[in-house]
């Protein structure tokens, strides 16, 4: 019988002690303390989530970004890191169709990863040309270069506003951007007069914004407009013929003429077309065959139309300038430039848009301002008050399906409220 319960007595024991075994198994000793398991899982949330960079783990390394400065090179770049010799040659001979070395823009922003040694020894260096590309330059063991994109989103957006003052003033309130302005002004340019626009004008937009990391970083397609200038409203409603979207009034009528309006982004003028103007250098009254468009140094200035290049030089009037030959009608000057653009020579064909030259002060000239010019069968006209054939209307096998569009269009902007006298309102769909 003791025997039995000396077997009994083990057998609990055992027990006991197993038990105990188990429960110290769910805490631990931590700095001297004895912390449980619920305890210990908190201790890991607060562990801080790694650093990613460029789809890299950044965590241990340290980063450096910086914007490309003028005049600077892209090995430059390197100054305030360490790069292994056998990677800095292995640069040095990478292939121009990988990466071209003399394309780096000053106020491009770039990205140096280092390690954490004296040296600060670089792993990778990433360049960002423009919102949506970048280039990863991995440096660790060997060269290897990565092109890389991020992804855009398009969203549609719809603005409504009235002019109260002017339109510089409402754009400003409506906090809309300068490209998404220039679309709308290029579109109604020969239709409306935005130079002297009254208060009471109104007017409804529909676009597409683009996104990158839910930053806006340019405007897609406008896709519809309600303009309502002196009482009168008029729609431009997108279309594609089979040759790219363009804009129609209500009828079918292309809102669009051979040559756009304005050669530069919509902007202030300082001075118009005027027979017997005192010029403010020569100090004598003098006509003024062009029309002065007020903007900072280094704006850039646009063909207003196809054409083939005259003359692209200098000459102590005009400073830099260039001149183009449209069609046997019209011809086109820009004068004072700072710089003509790369390229741009006599003889050249440029397109409609195409940037030719930058905004400066050179020759006889104030300040900077880009002085316009525009004849007429050899005739010097106004630019803002010439009367120019449209383009070619909707198409008669097209007409049905731009109908269906223009409803839809027009059913669309009607949705959209104007906003209360002296408020604006940006709305998003």
């Amino acid at each position: 019988m003791s025997r039995q319960k000396t077997l009994i007595l083990a057998a609990l024991l055992f027990i006991a002690a197993f038990v105990w075994f188990a429960q110290s198994r769910n805490s631990f000793i931590f700095s001297g303390n004895r912390v449980s398991a619920s305890d210990s899982s908190q201790i890991k949330k607060t562990e801080k989530e790694p650093v990613v960079l460029y789809g890299m783990t950044v965590t241990d390394f340290g980063v450096i970004e910086d914007h490309v400065k003028r005049d600077q090179r892209f090995f430059d770049l390197f100054d305030s890191v360490h790069v292994p010799s056998r990677i800095f040659q292995q640069l040095n001979t990478l292939s121009k169709k990988i990466f071209d070395f003399r394309k780096i823009g000053a106020n491009k922003k770039y990205t140096l990863i280092h390690e954490h040694d004296s040296a600060k020894t670089v792993r990778a260096l990433i360049y960002e040309p423009n919102p949506i590309d970048y280039v990863i330059f991995h440096l660790h063991d060997s060269l290897k270069v990565e092109l890389c994109q991020r992804q855009v989103i398009t969203v549609e957006k719809n603005v409504s506003g009235r002019i109260e003052s002017s339109l510089s003033e409402t754009i400003e309130q409506l906090n809309i951007s300068h490209e998404l302005t220039n679309k709308f002004v290029d579109i109604f340019g020969w239709q409306v007069d935005f130079q002297r626009l009254q208060k009471g004008d109104q007017f409804k937009l529909i676009y597409e914004e683009h996104l990158v990391e839910n930053q806006p970083i340019g405007i897609g397609n406008i896709l519809g407009i309600y303009f309502e200038h002196f009482g009168k409203g008029e729609y431009a409603i997108p279309f594609d013929q089979g040759e790219g979207m363009d804009y129609f009034d209500e009828e079918g009528n292309s809102m669009r003429k051979a040559l756009l309006k304005y050669p530069i982004e919509f902007t202030r003028i300082s001075s118009r077309y005027n027979l017997n103007r005192f010029h403010p250098v020569a100090k004598v009254f003098r006509a003024h065959l062009g029309t002065d468009f007020a903007a900072p140094t280094g704006t850039p200035i646009r063909s207003v139309g196809d054409g083939v290049v005259e003359e692209a030089r200098y000459t102590s009037n005009n400073g830099n300038y260039v001149k183009i030959h449209h069609n046997s009608t019209y011809t086109t000057g820009y004068l004072h430039m700072s710089k003509i653009a790369a390229g741009i020579t006599a003889g050249t064909r440029v397109k409609q848009g195409q940037t030719i030259g930058y905004v400066g002060s050179t020759g006889l000239a104030t300040g900077p301002h880009l002085c316009y010019r525009f004849w007429r069968n050899g005739v010097q006209i106004d630019a803002l008050r010439v009367e120019l054939p449209p383009s070619q209307p909707v198409k008669k096998d097209q007409m049905e399906a731009f109908q269906n569009i223009r409803q839809a269009c027009m059913n669309r902007l009607q949705q959209i409220a104007f906003p209360p006298s002296t408020e604006v309102i940006v709305a998003k769909r």
